[in-house]
């Protein structure tokens, strides 16, 4: 008897195990009709289609599929747009919406009917999805997107995706129903620094395969230019945009952003945008017939920065053509989006807005790999967002884990279960070792402390257990011991898997600090069994030993940690486990060292891990940047959107024990701004003031004076003194003591 099974219901089956098809593919359907009839998918399949359908990227994907095509087959595939011959009789079943699409599986046949070109590929990706492990299930699916447009802005600061890192992401999409790619890497010099010149030949030629690797996979390519750093709003500086929108039209681009986020002054005014969005649109987008609606990403692109009373959101919307898109990453920069969060900006930009939603990318905490689940937007805000993409990490194969749960959540919301969706994501990256990959993952989903506060659920099954153990109970001593030998396990597995070879190289770093912390976790487990026994062990595993492992085995963490051979171009650090696992290994550490000493009389080192350095600031972005030392070197993480530094703003940095300065140097971004700040030391109890200069006049580094070297002191702080607020970027701050 056939029943009606609504999407949770097939996340359940998805979650318990179940072994019907429908339960492999993502995103989850809309509607699904299955008496749960499982048969095995044919060896060959004819396909019928009108003639248009006989060639092209539906055609493609439906003849690279396992089965052969053969004309004579008696397994027959249908398929066809709504007005096709072929499909006609299916018309009302077709959904009348936007990528929609119709799919019928029996055992004789199957008949995918799509709404538009898009909506069958769709169907067909559907069909793959449940023959992935070489059965098909009996099935009705009537089904469709909740948000029109979902997919990726490559907007990170960092090593911009390769070629074919890019080419795979976008092969990805496609398999994923994700049907936009936003082309705007921070650190591509033609898209920013040197927009108004032509790409080199070389570049020139990637972007036109990227944009044809694109068509196949029903994805549209955005690409995005950023002039606002130096844009004179002139004509000249338009004819320049508007030449370079030509060229890269002429590429084979039919979908066009402009950026103008993380700059300040005169390119961030409201009207002279609006204005130029609306020339673009109007002699642009327009004219050419076959370019998709104009995105744009404003100055101010999330509430916390917003100017009420300087109107700029407001600017734009009322001076805007209607048809561009306004981006918006929520009440902050790093935010999740709900419905006041829609209802705050839709009302001001006088339209829904385009989410640009900061995750999983970690470019403001590069000593993090971010493996999570993507969770904690509202499930009520379809109608709400006109299109909704996620900001990656450099790492493109890591991102996929977190993209997969983006695609499930912008194609059907209400039935969005992020954790069975995580679950399903690893199997779908590393299906060879999908279990090592999930024990490894656990330990990898939380950003660690960072500026924009924001924070990832981690190490939630371990909190009970490591509670218990740090109470004395030693079953979860032994429980959590079994859990760092499982993560040192994975680790082990994943480094000899060469499945995915993009996916190990991003991961190695971690994966090595991975056993690192695994093996410490064992050693530091002993020691506290080891502590309360009452003989002392008379073979090799003694506490003293195991001590001395643990000693070692910090050490090498922190090595790994400072070893740049060891870590990506970009990367600062490489920590594993932070939230929950390595917390409560060092307070294990430090009780089992206490309790031996007591009973002992020794007098070993009871310090785990501690950063003698605390850094407080008035500024409220700067308040919760981490201090790290790196050797010699003490740096504070960098922060990448503008820095709003009010009069008398100051940032300090205390530390537990005196300082002897070697060196000392800053990157605010701006050149010549060192006069605007005053940098002070605490030297025997009082302020003294050193001399900041630049080297050049187009060098926005500030070093110190000479006066620097040798002084000794236990805080320092930098105060804006200019008597008005200073929009600066804080690239970098670090300085060397003796």
């Amino acid at each position: 008897m056939n029943k009606k099974i609504l999407t949770l219901g097939l996340m359940l089956f998805a979650g318990l195990g179940a072994s019907a098809q429908v339960s492999l593919v993502n995103p989850v359907p809309q509607e699904v009709s299955t008496n749960n009839v499982i048969f095995d998918a044919p060896a060959q399949w004819s396909i019928s289609a009108d003639k248009k359908n006989l060639s092209g990227y539906v055609y493609d994907a439906l003849a690279t599929a396992s089965p052969e095509v053969a004309q004579k087959a008696s397994f027959k595939v249908t398929i066809g747009v709504r007005g096709d011959k072929q499909v006609s009789k299916y018309k009302k079943l077709i959904p009348a919406k936007s990528e929609g699409y119709y799919l019928k599986v029996t055992d004789k046949e199957i008949v995918i009917a799509g709404n538009d070109k898009n909506g069958l590929f769709y169907g067909v990706q559907t069909l793959l999805g449940m023959m992935r492990e070489g059965k098909l299930e009996a099935c009705t699916i009537t089904d469709w997107p909740d948000v029109p447009f979902r997919g990726t802005v490559e907007g990170f600061y960092g090593t911009p995706w390769s070629h074919e890192a890019r080419k795979s992401q976008l092969q990805f999409y496609g398999r994923n129903k994700m049907n936009v790619y936003i082309y705007g890497p921070k650190d591509d010099p033609w898209h920013r620094d040197k927009w108004r010149e032509p790409y080199p030949e070389v570049e020139a030629n990637r972007i036109a395969e990227l944009v044809e690797v694109a068509k196949k996979n029903g994805v549209n390519f955005y690409w995005a230019i950023h002039p606002g750093v130096d844009i004179k709003w002139n004509d000249e500086d338009r004819d320049f945009l508007m030449a370079k929108l030509e060229v890269m039209y002429q590429l084979g681009v039919r979908s066009f952003a402009v950026f103008f986020d993380d700059i300040w002054g005169e390119g961030a005014k409201a009207d002279k945008q609006a204005a130029l969005l609306n020339y673009i649109d109007d002699n642009f987008v327009q004219v050419k017939k076959d370019v998709a609606p104009l995105i744009l990403c404003p100055t101010e692109y999330n509430k916390g920065w917003a100017n009420e009373q300087g109107g700029y959101l407001r600017t734009l919307g009322s001076t805007l053509n209607k048809g561009i898109e306004v981006m918006w990453t929520g009440n902050s920069v790093v935010a999740c989006i709900d419905k006041p969060t829609m209802e705050w900006i839709n009302e001001r930009i006088e339209r829904k807005g385009y989410i640009w939603l900061n995750f999983p990318v970690n470019d403001f905490v590069r000593d993090h790999i971010l493996m999570g689940p993507a969770y904690g937007n509202g499930l009520d805000i379809a109608t709400d967002v006109s299109g909704f993409v996620s900001n990656p990490m450099e790492y493109a194969e890591t991102s996929k884990i977190s993209l997969y749960g983006i695609a499930d959540y912008c194609w059907n919301m209400e039935a969005y279960d992020y954790q069975s969706n995580w679950e399903k994501s690893l199997k779908d990256i590393l299906p060879s070792n999908h279990e090592a990959l999930r024990i490894f993952a656990l330990y990898n989903k939380d950003l660690g402390p960072n500026g924009h506060g924001f924070r990832r659920e981690e190490g939630e099954e371990l909190k009970e257990m490591a509670e218990k153990a740090l109470a004395g109970d030693f079953y979860s001593v032994g429980m959590l011991n079994s859990a760092c030998y499982e993560l040192g396990l994975a680790c082990d597995i994943l480094l000899n898997d060469n499945s995915n070879p993009q996916l190990l190289h991003e991961l190695r770093p971690w994966i090595i600090q991975g056993k690192n912390l695994a093996a410490y976790g064992g050693a530091v487990c002993l020691m506290r069994m080891l502590s309360d026994a009452s003989q002392t062990s008379s073979n090799f595993v003694t506490f003293e030993n195991l001590y001395q492992q643990a000693r070692s085995l910090q050490k090498q963490m922190f090595d790994l940690e400072n070893n740049k051979a060891m870590r990506h171009p970009y990367q600062i650090g490489t920590k594993v486990g932070t939230k929950v696992m390595l917390p409560t290994l060092n307070k294990l550490f430090t009780m089992a060292t206490e309790k031996y000493n007591e009973k002992k009389g020794t007098d070993l080192n009871t310090t785990a891990e501690y950063n003698p350095y605390k850094l407080t600031s008035s500024v409220k972005q700067l308040a919760l940047l981490p201090v790290k030392l790196n050797g010699d070197r003490v740096e504070i993480a960098s922060a990448l959107e503008v820095i709003n530094w009010q009069a008398d703003g100051e940032l300090m940095i205390e530390s537990e024990t005196p300082i002897t300065f070697q060196g000392m140097d800053f990157n605010f971004g701006v050149n010549g701004v060192a006069k605007h700040f005053r940098l002070e030391l605490f030297v025997n109890g009082a302020w003294k003031e050193v001399g900041l200069l630049h080297y050049r006049d187009d060098d926005p580094v500030i070093h110190t004076g000479n006066e620097l070297g040798g002084m000794t002191a236990t805080k320092l702080r930098i105060t804006n003194k200019s008597g008005e607020e200073q929009k600066v970027y804080f690239k970098s701050f670090s300085f060397i003591r003796r």
